[in-house]
């Protein structure tokens, strides 16, 4: 199920949020957490026994860390906690794609083959096994204390807002709010109008630049021109953005509407001037969680410049293969781990000298040919792309091929993606709120009435688009 189908919008979220408020605060964490497995058993009711059986074994797990007096058994327990999670993910996500590789290899020495049935990728793996890792390190570290009663620990781990895909929230960040936590008027309207403006950039924005890369990437050879090939990874660079970044709208809002405060997990990426900087506004959480888990603990750029450009080609390696079992998408996080080395060695400073203007082309391209390989099938058909970008006497597009990709519409909404990555309504707002500060009460008043009207129209507008719509794809189910 998901957030901008039908049945969430106009049956389980109203009926969730109806027994969410009619309960007693005693039992609105069991409501929820009811609520959150049934979301959950909705599209993978074969696979709870999956989930379930990571929120006990973690929660045993913290249990004993907690308890444990000696450092190294604490040390051993984490060790064993991480391994039981990480298992968990290689065995479902990873099991085919590790078998394929060793078959290929298996097949050069006359090896027999092994022989493994496609293993299903359950919903939201990646997300909950490394929220899950999360709690126990953090009880390892004593930045939070162990959960005493599972079901609480079984809300944090299946919270349905943010199950599917994410945001990725850290254990110490809401340990707190799952214990007490307040609820208000103002921050159930906030999330109500944040979770608004996700539903429209997912079905305005992100659905129909899908449908443009969707037809650049099936045309193959000569079909594809070279100003086609860069519409189609730039509808999908919007897509992607507008697609996942109103998912975590969407989330944030509808923790807002339970009582939580999510992390922000996306702040205007595109406009980065470096890979570093890229990633410090692109999924917010997952590059805190690596740099929290996974890059610090290694040693960070604690130690030699060698050992650090490791450790950062290592976590873009994770990175590239937490998204998918595939060889593209190892390709994309050592494509971006490469820039973000060489910005460390010493590029970054260079590059702070140039014409900003320059900085952003530089990290324009950089993206927009990384993504081709995230959306590509195979590495072979990410190749053939790239061929197409790069074909300067392939540049004429007749109005056939062009037909093929593009339609009047799409390219107003092409239009307006590249505005809305913008920080525009950022600053339109700030200006607004400054400048109606000291004026008198009416003219707050009549702002505030232009601003409901336009949440209603937006809302009715997508309503309209999810009653017709039969593309309506999350890019981040996969992962």
């Amino acid at each position: 199920m998901v957030f901008s189908s039908p049945v969430f919008l106009f049956l389980f979220l109203p009926i969730s949020l109806l027994l969410y408020y009619s309960s007693p605060q005693s039992l609105k964490n069991t409501v929820l957490l009811l609520i959150s497995l049934l979301f959950y058993a909705w599209g993978e009711v074969f696979y709870m026994g999956v989930m379930i059986a990571s929120i006990f074994s973690n929660y045993g797990i913290g249990r004993l860390i907690s308890n444990a007096r000696k450092m190294a058994t604490k040390h051993i327990l984490l060790a064993a906690g991480i391994s039981v999670n990480v298992g968990l993910l290689i065995s479902f996500k990873y099991a085919n794609f590790i078998t394929d590789n060793l078959n290929t290899v298996f097949s050069l020495f006359a090896v027999p083959q092994i022989d493994l049935d496609p293993i299903h990728l359950p919903l939201g793996i990646s997300f909950f096994t490394f929220q899950a890792i999360s709690y126990i390190v953090d009880v390892h570290q004593h930045k939070s204390k162990a959960q005493n009663n599972p079901f609480d620990l079984a809300l944090y781990i299946s919270l349905f807002p943010q199950l599917i895909a994410g945001p990725i929230v850290r254990y110490h960040d809401i340990s707190f709010q799952i214990i007490e936590r307040s609820h208000s008027m103002d921050l159930f309207a906030s999330g109500a109008q944040r979770f608004i403006f996700g539903l429209a950039k997912k079905m305005w924005i992100a659905n129909p630049l899908g449908e443009i890369a969707d037809n650049a990437f099936a045309l193959s050879g000569n079909g594809l021109s070279m100003p086609l090939a860069w519409l189609g990874i730039l509808s999908y660079a919007l897509q992607i953005y507008f697609d996942f970044s109103g998912y975590s709208d969407m989330a944030i809002g509808l923790g807002r509407m339970f009582g939580f405060r999510f992390h922000e997990n996306f702040n205007y990426p595109y406009i980065a001037r470096s890979v570093r900087e890229f990633w410090r506004r692109w999924h917010i959480s997952l590059s805190t969680w690596f740099k929290d888990y996974v890059y610090i603990p290694m040693g960070g750029s604690r130690n030699a410049a060698l050992r650090t450009y490791f450790n950062l080609l290592v976590v873009f390696f994770l990175t590239g293969i937490w998204h998918g079992a595939n060889w593209n998408f190892v390709a994309w996080g050592m494509f971006h781990g490469f820039f973000i080395t060489i910005e460390h060695i010493g590029f970054s400073r260079f590059l702070e000298k140039l014409w900003t203007p320059i900085q952003h082309i530089y990290l324009a391209l950089i993206i927009l040919v990384s993504w081709v390989f995230f959306r590509a099938d195979t590495l072979d058909s990410a190749i053939e792309y790239y061929g197409a970008m790069v074909s300067v006497g392939n540049w004429h597009t007749s109005t056939l091929q062009y037909e093929q990709v593009m339609s009047n519409e799409s390219l107003y909404i092409l239009g307006a993606g590249l505005l809305l990555s913008l920080p525009i309504y950022t600053k339109l707002k700030h200006f607004l709120v400054i400048s109606f500060a000291n004026h008198k009460t009416s003219l707050a008043s009549l702002l505030c009435i232009t601003r409901l009207s336009f949440l209603s129209f937006l809302i009715l507008l997508s309503f309209l688009k999810v009653a017709a719509s039969t593309y309506n794809p999350f890019i981040y189910f996969r992962f």
